[in-house]
């Protein structure tokens, strides 16, 4: 008896059954569009963070930078050379590198083991960040030249008779020519590779280091420098006059690459004349809903020590990606509540008025003998059956929404490092995070991430329940309403 009455109400009131399921399509739809455009933005601020953490990094353990000194002149690059002044013609270059450790102040390599042993934390390794100026070049040798051709000196003891020049001697042509080329060096424990700055990097060609190689003289490329110097798998690349077999391109898995050349850890040290630090450990916990209280345990115990987080190395993310997650966090959040909400309320109004029309109906039916139980049932059905139309409509016009983003939307731009970081690039001291930490020694860099909008499973359950959620809200108002009328008074309206 009720699915029948229920089918036959549904049925007579179809315009106004589809007005309730339209309103509640409505808002549901935005819900959908905002959070898979919500879950889109947070997959590009992690792609993006990926290039700048690592892989499975949960965090990095940094010290922040010294305050320079009043006179500077200790940190300044220096580089010597000599002005051969032989008579050949052949001018041979000269070159020096200046390698210099990045990101911060460097840390012991014991503290590796001792943020390994803290609570909460699964795994840790040590890097050694690098910056190498190479300045090469020659110089090329002037000529001297002589006075004029007079006879030396005239009458009377001046000099340049008549025909004399007079002139002096000098040199002529000459001076230097020399390149500067900047590039960043990262020091791998070869040991934990899937942990820190190379876990960014896939090998196109190639190997990668091998766990006996801890103190190889060997080198792995990014892609984007060996074809900018031209090196290859087998060449060999000169560091601070130690040079290095190259066994492996690597190109970054997301966004740009952060790192110029890997080296074996101990080989870093070795040219940095920083034996036994490490410059950034990264750090990667045991269940990732406890990274703030890992954090919290490494900064009590460790002190002295700056720890960064994943989510605090978003806050140095910037662009169109940064604007379009802020809105889509605040704005688009807030504007689906209230649209769900206003649909919502519609609806419980729409099924009132229903109500208040179908009196004569109501009153013929507790006349026959219905309860007020009964009627109260009757109109939430038909409102909770009004509901699920509604948020079937609104999932389709939600998944229809999501994929349109996915398909049409803009490229959006991210910048990285762009928030103050001190020396060395993004990060600097204070942020020092992944590898982008202090690598290269431009500022910032941009990076341009395909937004999408993904639907999950879970989406699409919180859609169905907020039908269901609005659907009750409208029938219990208005059986609520039904409940209240009385056959007599219902009765007097009949005409």
């Amino acid at each position: 008896m009720f699915f029948t009455y229920l089918r036959r109400e549904l049925r007579r009131r179809r315009k106004a059954a589809l007005v309730v399921a339209s309103g509640l399509a409505l808002g549901i739809a935005l819900v959908i569009t905002v959070t898979s455009v919500s879950a889109g933005m947070k997959q590009a601020q992690g792609k993006v963070l990926e290039s700048l953490y690592g892989l499975g990094t949960d965090m990095t353990v940094t010290k922040a930078a010294e305050a320079p000194s009043k006179s500077g002149s200790g940190d300044r690059p220096n580089f010597k050379f000599d002005a051969k002044g032989d008579d050949s013609d052949d001018d041979s270059e000269q070159s020096t590198d200046r390698v210099m450790t990045a990101g911060g102040q460097t840390l012991k390599s014991s503290l590796v083991s001792d943020v390994a042993d803290q609570r909460g934390v699964g795994s840790a390794t040590g890097a050694l960040q690098l910056s190498v100026m190479k300045v090469s070049g020659s110089f090329t040798q002037g000529k001297a030249t002589t006075g004029g051709s007079g006879s030396g000196s005239a009458e009377g003891g001046q000099p340049g008779g008549q025909g004399g020049g007079g002139g002096q001697g000098g040199v002529q042509g000459g001076g230097a020519n020399f390149d500067v080329n900047s590039y960043s060096v990262y020091g791998i424990d070869v040991a934990h590779q899937g942990l820190g700055p190379l876990s960014t990097m896939e090998i196109t060609k190639g190997r990668t280091f091998k766990a006996a190689e801890t103190n190889a003289k060997i080198a792995v490329l990014s892609k984007s420098y060996a074809k900018e110097n031209s090196k290859a798998v087998g060449d060999t690349l000169t560091i601070n006059k130690v040079k290095y077999e190259v066994v492996g391109i690597a190109q970054a898995s997301s966004s740009d690459s952060t790192g110029d050349v890997y080296l074996p850890l101990k080989q870093a040290q070795t040219l940095a004349d920083a034996k036994n630090k490490v410059s950034t450990i990264y750090v990667k916990a045991t269940d990732s809903k406890q990274i703030d209280t890992v954090k919290a345990t490494i900064k009590k115990n460790i002190s002295g020590t700056t720890v960064t987080t994943s989510s605090d190395l978003a806050d140095s993310v910037s662009g169109s990606l940064s604007t379009a997650s802020d809105l889509a966090s605040s704005v688009g959040k807030w504007l689906s509540i209230v649209v769900l909400a206003a649909a919502v309320l519609v609806a419980a109004l729409l099924t009132s008025s229903a109500v208040s029309r179908r009196v004569r109906e109501f009153g013929t039916l507790k006349a026959l003998g219905w309860k007020s139980g009964r009627v109260t049932r009757q109109v939430a059905g038909e409102a909770i059956v009004n509901g699920l139309i509604g948020g079937v409509l609104g999932i389709a016009l939600g998944l229809v929404a999501a994929y349109a983003v996915t398909a049409f939307s803009p490229t959006l731009t991210a910048q990285l490092g762009s928030s103050g970081g001190q020396s060395g690039g993004p990060g600097g001291g204070g942020m020092g995070g992944g590898p982008g930490g202090g690598g290269r020694q431009a500022a910032s860099s941009t990076v341009d991430v395909a937004l999408s909008a993904p639907v999950s499973l879970s989406t699409i359950a919180l859609a169905a329940a907020l039908a269901i959620a609005g659907g009750l809200i409208a029938g219990a108002y208005g059986g609520w309403r039904a409940s209240r009328l009385r056959p007599a008074d219902a009765l007097r309206r009949v005409e």
